[in-house]
């Protein structure tokens, strides 16, 4: 028989290794973009703007999974260190368009080793790592789908 109270558990909760893992993941990268001066959400964002160079600000906040109240203070402080810039549509002002700049995108030659010197310091299996990711990206479907 069950003790009613194992629901409540730590043990018991799903959300709870992947706070840790994911405080642990941010923890191990901070190494690394201390030398870019970068934080990890800055990190993250700038990975969307290497990928797609010019987007609007609502569209970078799909790829990342933030709102306009994080994302605006996010972008504001990367526009601030000369990586992006931020310009009214001239469609429809409301809209505010992200564009990278060229100092953004010639930090990007500096963060390319990042990804390998992270997988160095988590002892992984490609397989693993794989399903792993795969069942987390299975898990934010259902959360945000």
């Amino acid at each position: 028989m069950t003790d009613r109270y194992d629901a409540i558990k730590l043990e018991n909760q799903i959300c709870f290794p992947l706070y840790v893992c994911a405080k642990e993941i941010v923890k191990a990268y901070k190494q690394y973009l201390d030398e870019l001066n970068l934080t990890y959400t800055q990190y993250i964002t700038m990975m969307v703007m290497w990928e797609h160079k010019e987007l609007r600000v609502k569209e970078v906040g799909k790829f990342l999974y933030l709102d306009s109240s994080t994302l605006t203070p996010l972008l504001k402080r990367l526009e601030e260190k000369g990586y992006v810039i931020r310009q009214r549509s001239p469609e429809d002002e409301r809209d505010l368009i992200v564009k990278i700049t060229e100092s953004g995108e010639a930090l990007k030659e500096q963060a390319v080793t990042i990804p390998e010197k992270l997988g160095m310091c988590i002892e992984m299996e490609p397989q693993k790592a794989q399903q792993l990711y795969g069942l987390l990206y299975d898990l934010i479907g259902k959360l945000t789908g």
